[in-house]
């Protein structure tokens, strides 16, 4: 009985103790500082936000120039060059003249400069040179971009921007040939313009010709390779746009293409360029038909490029094919799928951003 007296008096004290000591955690709890009600402020680092930004995206600088090169504004320019009031274009005559100081004051409003040093735009080719093929004097227009890294080595970029003038009272006003490649030619000029504005100009040089005496057998082009403005040795390439505005019968279910012609004459690494180019840009289907040197068409023989070819200069001649208004009046602005137009000129300026940023110059490997 003692006993047991002892162990309720030993549980009574046992259980006294824990409930004060659980009152007192409790109380501990209850008087723990509250959080604050203001956001700690971190502390301060010397890290850069914009330098932040564009390490995790790379801005495509090529693509935010490429889309300065509207469907819009390639109609503008087609219209104007292919309107009667360019009577046709041809060599010599009034209507080339007129066409002349029109690119001439487009490149003046954009702020590119002249190729020749004079500050004059027109190269002047006399009539003798034409072999009796003109009837008056013509002029190729020539401007130019300085490079900013590379500005002893040339990237050229031409188009023919005669045609055929009038005949029979019909005027010839050759929209597709080739007011749609000298219509290309302006619009990338103006993309490159935009990016040396902006700070951001191509490391080689650019040179924007315009060729004249194409039709009558790639005089203009011609005469510019035997008189160069800029060295031939320093030139690294010729990316030459004829007829880029159409499609002909073969590509009728598909137009969504180009044909190149002379790519890999010259230098296989153009060839693989212009491949890459296409594949990470502008998708476009790369005919090669007519670069086949038994193709009785014989195209690469046929259009400005070929006069730098013959002069060792790697050349990529971007083409629509022959179509039913190939050389006749029916050639006329409302025909052109200016959606492809936009796209094939693109990828020449694609192209033309490639070779003229990268580090080194194209290698000439073939003969």
């Amino acid at each position: 009985m003692k006993n047991s007296i002892l162990l309720l008096l030993t549980l009574l004290l046992i259980s006294c103790s824990t409930s004060k000591s659980g009152s007192q955690n409790q109380s501990a709890i209850n008087t723990l500082p509250s959080a604050p009600t203001t956001p700690i402020t971190p502390p301060t680092t010397n890290a850069d936000p914009a330098k932040d930004s564009v390490e995790e995206k790379t801005v495509d600088l090529a693509t935010k120039y490429a889309e300065s090169i509207t469907q819009d504004d390639l109609k503008k320019l087609l219209y104007k060059l292919a309107s009667d009031e360019f009577e046709g274009r041809r060599t010599g005559e009034k209507g080339q003249k007129i066409a002349a100081e029109y690119i001439v004051d487009y490149y003046k409003n954009l702020g590119i400069s002249a190729a020749n040093s004079d500050g004059n735009y027109l190269q002047h080719i006399p009539v003798e040179y034409f072999r009796g093929r003109s009837n008056d004097a013509s002029e190729n227009v020539v401007a130019f971009l300085k490079g900013t890294e590379k500005a002893d080595e040339y990237v050229v970029i031409s188009a023919h921007y005669d045609h055929l003038g009038v005949k029979d009272s019909l005027i010839y006003n050759g929209a597709d040939d080739d007011a749609s490649g000298t219509s290309a030619l302006l619009e990338i000029a103006e993309a490159f313009q935009k990016a040396s504005k902006d700070g951001k100009g191509p490391k080689r040089s650019i040179i924007f010709l315009n060729a004249t005496g194409e039709e009558e057998g790639l005089f203009g082009s011609k005469f510019y390779s035997e008189n160069p403005i800029f060295p031939l040795e320093n030139t690294v390439v010729d990316l030459n746009i004829d007829m880029v505005g159409r499609f002909d019968k073969q590509h009728a279910e598909n137009p969504e293409f180009v044909y190149l012609i002379g790519a890999d004459k010259l230098s296989q690494e153009l060839h693989d360029l212009s491949e890459a180019t296409n594949k990470k840009y502008t998708n476009l289907i790369l005919d090669y038909t007519y670069n086949d040197e038994n193709d009785p068409n014989r195209f690469y023989y046929r259009s400005d490029h070929y006069n730098f070819a013959k002069n060792n200069i790697p050349i990529i001649f971007y083409f629509n094919g022959v179509h039913e208004d190939y050389h006749k009046a029916t050639d006329t602005p409302d025909k052109i799928r200016y959606d492809l137009l936009k796209k094939r000129a693109q990828l020449v300026f694609y192209t033309a951003w490639e070779i003229a940023n990268r580090e080194n110059r194209l290698v000439v490997d073939k003969k």
